[in-house]
Parts: structure tokens; C-alpha cells; sequence
């Protein structure tokens, strides 16, 4: 796979909740492999963006598998954490607004209220179950991934605050648009 396997918006199938896999196969080891390929050649197309994560329905596959970047800070590290039906099982720390942006939404990034920490319960690539706890940064990387498994994308927790939507300019930097010219009016987004 590669970047032009990642759907985006209106794509109906980014609004349809994922199915829970049932036994770990080399089929769906296959889906995390490809999905790190396409998320790496989307990475190698973008001058000032690190492709940090993305869930399975984003290549168009309906089933709860997430792939998260290993290391955030290094370009260079192209490893990832291979996580199957993950799910928060308990929201804690505060709620804290920081920005976001999403392969399957064009160019529109968000400041998104997320928790600063998060439990997670999945399977690992060998059908154990896994139990992590997420801060920070990666916290907001499991919330961002799991909603899309369960058809939920960034821009639905922002929907309402005008204020809240940026593009990324050509020096890397981030500026606010006009809601209601490039967001609340975009058939893009909201079909």
C-alpha cells in the first residue's frame, strides 16, 4: 500500500464503526504492515509532518487495527506498535485542548479537547492481551485512533467552536481559517 490507499473525507466508511477481529491471522498482520507503508509514503510526501499513527478503516479496512509510531521525536525510527480491538477502559487526568490533524482530513487541522491520560486494553500481534497506560501526547494518539474505529473523526468533538480549525502554511506554521468559508460550508467534511 501506499499514501493513495489512505480515504479520506466524505468517504462514507470513516463515519461506519470498525469490526472487532477474532483471531489474529497473517491476513491482518498483513493489514498492519501495509497500513505502516501507506502511513510512511503519505510521511514521505509532507515536508513539516510526521505520520504518527492511523487505524485500519483509513485504507479502507473495516476492522479495529491500529499502527502508532514508536518514537514521535525521530523521523528516522519507522517502527511501530501493532495494537488490535483497542479500547479506553478508563479516562483520567484533565481535559486539555491541543492541536490535531488527520490523514483522512485534508489539510484541516483542530484544537481538540482530549484527556491527558488514558488506560488501554488490546491484543498484541501474538492474541495477548495487552493493558498500557497512555500520557501526553500518545493519550491523544490512542483517543484520535480509536474514534475512528468507532467512526469518529477529530473535527466531531470541534464542530461548534468557529475558532478551532487551522491549515498548515507553507513554512510549517499553523493558521487559523475561516469556518465558515473553508469548514462549516466544505462538503468535504461534512457530507
Amino acid at each position: 500500500m501506499d499514501k493513495n490507499n489512505i480515504i479520506t473525507l466524505p468517504h462514507q466508511n470513516l463515519r461506519i464503526r470498525s469490526r472487532k477481529v477474532g483471531i489474529v491471522t497473517n491476513d491482518v498482520l498483513e493489514l498492519a504492515k501495509n497500513m505502516q507503508d501507506a502511513l510512511l509514503d503519505w510521511e514521505s510526501s509532507r515536508d513539516h509532518e510526521v505520520g504518527v499513527a492511523l487505524a485500519a478503516v483509513q485504507v479502507n479496512a473495516m476492522l479495529r487495527v491500529v499502527v502508532v509510531r514508536n518514537n514521535f521525536e525521530d523521523k528516522k525510527d519507522r517502527t511501530f506498535g501493532i495494537f488490535i480491538n483497542p479500547e479506553i477502559t478508563k479516562y483520567e487526568g484533565k481535559i486539555e485542548e491541543d492541536y490535531e490533524g488527520c490523514l483522512s482530513i485534508k489539510d484541516i487541522y483542530g484544537l481538540v479537547p482530549r484527556h491527558t491520560k488514558v488506560r488501554i486494553k488490546a491484543l498484541s500481534i501474538d492474541g495477548t492481551i495487552i493493558r498500557l497506560t497512555a500520557e501526553g501526547f500518545l493519550a491523544r494518539v490512542f483517543q484520535h485512533e480509536i474514534d475512528h474505529t468507532n467512526g469518529i473523526a477529530f473535527i466531531d468533538h470541534i464542530k461548534d467552536d468557529s475558532h478551532a480549525f487551522f491549515r498548515l502554511d507553507k513554512k510549517g506554521g499553523l493558521e487559523e481559517i475561516s469556518y465558515e468559508d473553508e469548514v462549516k460550508n466544505s462538503r468535504i467534511l461534512w457530507q
